[in-house]
């Protein structure tokens, strides 16, 4: 399940890219088979070695290029060890709700990727998590849960704060919030709950056989009630260009 355009994002054979936060390895893995040159980057040290597994499989399989590259990292998100203009395209994904300091995290995300380059910052949306928040504290009153919860017009501001041009909004996962509204209200931890459970499968059915009805749907409900915001931005090729 992505969250951001790749296609929009530009992503092809011998692009360089950092998945800042990549948990899982969902959009790093994406960025993989299309040919780029891939650091998962993450502070948490077991999910990478899943990644890395991955990789490797991928690899072995034929489902990655051969000439394409990927690593994975551990580190801190505040302090990324990497030269200015390092990368081509910056991405962090749903990583800056969860952090105390993410005006700094945003000013690394933006020192890294070079001039000319493309990022992608996604968070929940405001809506969809202001009823997870009411609904429920377990949901994000937990050790590394949600912090904040972001309106889109606030982040692209701090965002552009740090020079960089906005280029483009998108809503995703729409069929998502009414699952997450559910968990919250029955109990975030009851995967067990038949309602929970049913609604689960659903997802996992649309995932894995992306039928028209429910892609149709989804495209209509995203501007509505998608669970994530997606924001684009270029960095200025001309050092010191305003946006």
């Amino acid at each position: 399940m992505l969250t951001v355009d790749f296609d929009r994002l530009g992503v092809r054979a011998g692009t360089r890219l950092i998945d800042v936060g990549a948990g899982a390895g969902r959009h790093s893995f994406e960025a993989y088979r299309r040919g780029a040159d891939v650091v998962a980057f993450d502070q948490n040290a077991g999910e990478l070695a899943d990644v890395e597994l991955m990789f490797r499989a991928m690899a072995e399989a034929g489902e990655a290029p051969a000439y394409a590259k990927a690593e994975t990292v551990c580190g801190d998100a505040l302090d990324l060890p990497y030269g200015d203009g390092a990368f081509d395209v910056v991405i962090a994904s749903e990583i800056l709700e969860h952090v105390p300091e993410d005006r700094r995290a945003i000013a690394e995300l933006v020192r890294v990727l070079k001039p000319g380059g493309a990022l992608v910052v996604t968070v929940p949306r405001w809506l969809p998590e202001r009823i997870c928040w009411a609904l429920s504290d377990e949901y994000h009153a937990n050790e590394g849960g949600h912090i904040r919860i972001y309106r889109a017009d606030e982040l692209r501001a701090r965002i552009t704060e740090t020079g960089v041009r906005y280029v483009h909004q998108g809503f995703e996962h729409a069929l998502h919030s009414p699952f997450w509204w559910l968990k919250c209200a029955v109990g975030v931890s009851r995967d067990t709950h038949p309602l929970v459970a049913a609604y689960h499968r659903m997802l996992v059915w649309d995932m894995m056989s992306a039928p028209r009805l429910t892609r149709t749907a989804e495209r209509l409900l995203n501007p509505l009630i998608g669970k994530s915001v997606a924001l684009y931005f270029t960095k200025p090729a001309v050092s010191g260009a305003r946006r």
